[in-house]
């Protein structure tokens, strides 16, 4: 069983995956789902701080390198526009708009793109780290009732 809380915990870490697929992956391997809601959350919650931090640095720094140069750059362009887009949607409800894009589970958004985002645009850290947690929360309670009842049901089908 720890294995398994292993595998939930780092998948809940990796970009694009990150809670949306690791809650999910909990309900097939049939784990209680409180228990893998926690773990998934603090694994997506823990890449924050260093994105946060460090991300903007790396990728203006690697911008102008040869071979990670345009990777490096699509990722700081993409951040960008997707802290453009939430601001120009929300002025000055920044926070709950970063909330929002974070918890509400789609692809490319999530607590990877939603602090990068927020680190380009200058958000506080303090505001970024409670806006992405509440949005982390929300989308695992959505990725939670949404597996939860799909896996109950295909379990209740083939049993």
């Amino acid at each position: 069983m720890i294995k398994n809380y292993l595998w939930i915990f780092f998948i809940s870490m990796v970009p694009l995956i990150e809670l949306r697929g690791a809650i999910p992956v909990s309900q097939a391997l049939q784990m209680p789902i409180i228990p893998s809601y926690i773990v998934s959350i603090i694994g997506n919650m823990i890449p924050v701080p260093i994105i946060y931090f460090f991300a903007r640095k790396v990728l203006i720094w690697g911008s102008d390198k040869k071979i990670i140069g345009k990777l490096f750059t699509a990722i700081l362009e993409k951040g960008t526009k997707a802290g453009q887009k939430i601001q120009e949607k929300a002025g000055k409800g920044f926070f709950i708009a970063l909330l929002l894009f974070v918890g509400i589970p789609l692809p490319g958004t999530g607590a990877w793109t939603g602090t990068l985002a927020a680190s380009l645009l200058g958000l506080s850290f303090k505001e970024t780290v409670i806006s992405v947690i509440l949005g982390v929360l929300l989308a695992g309670l959505i990725m939670m009732a949404g597996s939860f009842g799909l896996f109950s049901a295909l379990f209740a089908i083939s049993g």
